[in-house]
């Protein structure tokens, strides 16, 4: 299966009740291995969960902290980027020149890496001197 069709697959299982507008993504892991998440809504909106976030956090569960792919998909007119938060979330886990495959459920994709899609990151290196 691949990446896209793994992120497209979960997609399928989002929990929008509120918006209606179901989100899937899959990330690489250093290992070979996929994992996916989907946006979970929550009627107090905050409290909800992007796809990233929680692909992301299946990634970290299952004892992985580098992801070297990513792929994002919704129903949309065009590829939707990942939120800010989102795309701070994937900068802590990849290196700027990890491809991401953004798409629409009717085929249209926009490749793009995690430094294009986060210029000036925030990282590690920026809390050197903290104590």
């Amino acid at each position: 299966m691949s990446l896209l069709d793994a992120a497209r697959a979960v997609r399928e299982m989002a929990y929008v009740p509120y918006s209606r507008f179901k989100v899937g993504a899959a990330i690489r892991g250093r290992s070979g291995a996929i994992y996916r998440g989907c946006n979970v809504e929550n009627v107090a909106y905050p409290e909800g969960t992007c796809a990233e976030a929680g692909a992301i956090a299946a990634m970290v569960a299952a004892g992985e902290t580098e992801l070297i792919e990513v792929a994002v998909i919704a129903d949309s007119p065009s590829p939707v980027p990942p939120c800010g938060g989102c795309r701070q979330k994937l900068a802590e886990f990849a290196r700027a020149d990890t491809p991401v495959l953004l798409a629409t459920t009717e085929g249209a994709t926009l490749a793009t890496t995690v430094g294009e899609l986060l210029p000036g990151r925030f990282d590690a290196g920026h809390m050197a001197r903290a104590e």
